[in-house]
């Protein structure tokens, strides 16, 4: 084998190693991963802030299951089309915000959650949710649940 044809085996190599990597979401250390996923989960909650359905509808797998309602609501339509109640009018009827984020090693699922409170800031429920990397850089929400607070209170 050549010299160079070495090096272009090697660099071949190399690059398969990088993308597997990048793929498995080895890529980014785990603090690193962590911080993305409470920066997509806070985004995600300022939707409600800004009174924005379309803002959250983008953070939403089309494929979501959300324990929202009295059945689970199944599909990006279908969560949507159920929160859309909590984006009418000026005031957000509660807000949330991420205490705990953990990551897979494979980071490619995460599970967040938190406080929900209402808006005099009482707490009156908690959050968990699971995010999902659906293409580089972005997570995408697959499965959420709530929790009122005397129930979250519970060991």
């Amino acid at each position: 084998m050549t010299r160079s044809a070495w090096w272009a085996a090697g660099g071949a190599a190399l690059s398969a190693c990088t993308l597997a990597v990048a793929q498995a979401g080895g890529g980014a250390d785990h603090d690193e991963l962590r911080r993305q996923v409470m920066a997509v989960e806070r985004a995600f909650a300022q939707t409600m802030a800004d009174r924005d359905l379309r803002a959250f509808a983008e953070f939403v797998s089309d494929e979501a299951v959300f324990f929202s309602g009295p059945a689970p609501l199944r599909g990006k339509e279908q969560v949507v089309g159920w929160w859309a109640r909590f984006y009418e009018g000026a005031e957000a009827p509660f807000s949330w915000e991420p205490a705990e984020v953990e990551v897979l090693a494979s980071g490619q699922l995460a599970l967040s959650s938190g406080p929900v409170r209402d808006p005099s800031g009482k707490l009156i429920a908690r959050f968990t949710s699971v995010w999902r990397l659906e293409a580089p850089g972005r997570w995408r929400i697959v499965f959420d649940k709530g929790s009122p607070a005397a129930e979250a209170a519970k060991p």
